[in-house]
């Protein structure tokens, strides 16, 4: 069995490995990593980290199987450091009563470069954290962040403060695609560049249906913070920490470049709203690589901005990569949209596996998000699905906004093209096995008058569950609930189909309208 081993991520205490076996998620077998030779633990996930390293050292990690045999090695060298600034050495308590956050937020400031900021075991209550550019910052394992959840705590970003000459404006804070005021993140970047923040600690949120989750819909004071949140930001790694119990979205990258996030758990409950996992607006460069979802919304949604942010910015998020994670309990698995006024460009989702999502790959848009909004170069493969109601979808009648339901949005007649009409391009699905689904193999609408350009699913295996859940399989108006229908294809020029089977589906295995070109196995029907 051939294994590529590839250094993902490094600081002077830390290191990030993918052990790419074949495997998703979780590797094809499990391994045992050692460094200069000495046992370090056991693993069996493709993308894993290793901890308590030494600065500015020489490693070499090898992998071994169960079977005791060599699957490769890699060298590698750890960051330097010149420092450790201990925020209990600056006077945080770590008792989970006292607030800790200036003494946090004194580390950051006083930390020097080179070095990092050390947050020990404890639990430490805190406010908005502010990183700075060049800091490493460790929240070690049996850490803990506690949010504070009083709204009067918490510093408040104005969505919008227009420049002294009236000529521009400076976009602070953000609700679900628009410049809204929104209460900081637990831990904010802003215009930040070059940050580390890694470790095996928590940051909890402390989130509930007592406080945050109360009317989540209605602004008081501000929108609902994120946990992490990093506005135009650059070169920006998170490493191995555990969110949990978020006010609302977890990680939101917002006109920010060169991200990466891996080896990181995200976990809220199922019913928690709006607590999607990790959302990149706007952004480029993004990689997520073995993060474990467990949520109550979409698990990863890429975005661009509503229809202001979209016209006036034109920033559409490009170059996601997204690959060896596990989402489990969203709505979504991976979701492009619905806040998407500036389009989403080559995005890769690959070689991960989703189980009891509402959906797999769901994408959603409608009309008035713009001409900007186009949606291109998307690509599905190496996906292993269970219990997901509908695998696949691309919804250009999706009914969110207090406009959702107007005939405008919701109408099937064909509406003329303008600067109001976004677009569906080219999306590829490839090598997916999805076992006991639900409700439809495949739903796809397009807009009569902007046709999705062009589908393809190849090598895709779809079954049903013998007790399948009867629902709907788009959010939009006018869709009927089913349990177990075919690939539904509405409004697209051309549909390929290679290589793909269903199973256990009741009626017609293909419902086509207004499909222009439909090719099944390399042949024209």
């Amino acid at each position: 069995m051939d294994m590529e081993i590839r250094v993902i991520m490094k600081t002077a205490r830390s290191a990030t490995f993918a052990l790419d076996d074949g495997g998703t998620y979780e590797t094809v077998q499990s391994y045992r990593l050692f460094l200069n030779d000495v046992e370090q633990k056991e693993t069996k996930t493709v993308i894993t980290s290793l901890f308590d390293l030494k600065p500015d050292t020489d490693y070499v990690l090898k992998v071994v199987g169960n079977d005791g045999d060599l699957k490769g090695s890699v060298p590698f060298r750890t960051e330097e450091e010149y420092v450790t600034v201990n925020v209990k050495d600056l006077g945080a308590a770590g008792d989970g009563m006292s607030d800790d956050t200036n003494f946090i937020q004194a580390a950051i400031m006083a930390c020097p470069p080179k070095s990092r900021v050390l947050v020990p075991k404890g639990k430490y209550k805190v406010t908005s954290i502010f990183l700075k550019s060049g800091i490493r910052m460790e929240i070690a394992k049996g850490a803990e962040l506690l949010a504070e959840t009083d709204r009067s705590r918490f510093v408040k970003f104005p969505g919008l403060i227009e420049s002294y000459d009236e000529q521009d404006e400076y976009n602070l804070g953000t609700w679900e695609g628009n410049p809204l005021p929104m209460f900081a993140g637990i831990i904010s970047g802003i215009g930040v560049s070059d940050v580390k923040l890694y470790g095996e600690g928590v940051i909890n949120g402390c989130a509930s249906t007592d406080n945050w989750w109360h009317n989540p819909k209605v602004m008081v004071g501000a929108f609902r913070p994120r946990m992490l949140f990093l506005n135009h930001c650059g070169q920006i790694e998170v490493q191995g920490l555990t969110f949990c119990n978020s006010p609302a979205w977890v990680i939101h990258p917002y006109f920010s470049d060169e991200l990466l996030f891996a080896n990181l758990t995200i976990r809220n409950p199922q019913q928690s709203p709006n607590t999607d996992g990790l959302d990149p607006e706007s952004c480029r460069n993004v990689e997520i690589l073995g993060v474990h979802f467990s949520l109550g919304d979409d698990c990863i949604a890429v975005k661009s901005g509503k229809a202001y942010m979209g016209k006036k910015h034109k920033r559409p998020s490009e170059n996601v990569h997204i690959s060896h994670c596990l989402m489990e309990d969203g709505h979504g698995a991976v979701t492009v949209g619905s806040e998407i006024g500036a389009g989403v460009r080559n995005m890769l989702v690959e070689k991960c596996r989703f189980a009891h999502t509402d959906r797999g790959l769901r994408i959603k848009t409608r009309r008035g998000r713009g001409k900007d909004s186009v949606l291109d170069e998307i690509v599905f493969r190496d996906i292993e699905m269970e219990h997901v109601m509908t695998p696949f979808t691309a919804n250009a009648f999706y009914f969110c906004d207090p406009d959702g339901r107007t005939e405008y949005v919701q109408s099937r007649e064909e509406y003329p093209v303008d600067d109001r009409t976004p677009a569906m391009k080219r999306f590829l699905f490839e090598n997916i096995r999805a076992t006991d689904c639900h409700v439809a193999a495949a739903f796809f609408e397009g807009l009569p008058e902007q046709k999705i350009e062009k589908i393809e699913m190849r090598n895709c295996f779809i079954s049903f569950a013998k007790d399948a859940k009867v629902d709907v399989p788009i959010m939009s108006s006018g869709i009927e609930p089913s349990s177990k229908r075919g690939i539904h294809a509405t409004n697209v020029k051309k549909l390929i189909l290679d290589n793909v089977s269903i199973e256990d589906f009741v009626g017609e295995a293909y419902e086509l309208q207004g499909v222009d070109e439909f090719e099944k196995d390399g042949k024209g029907v």
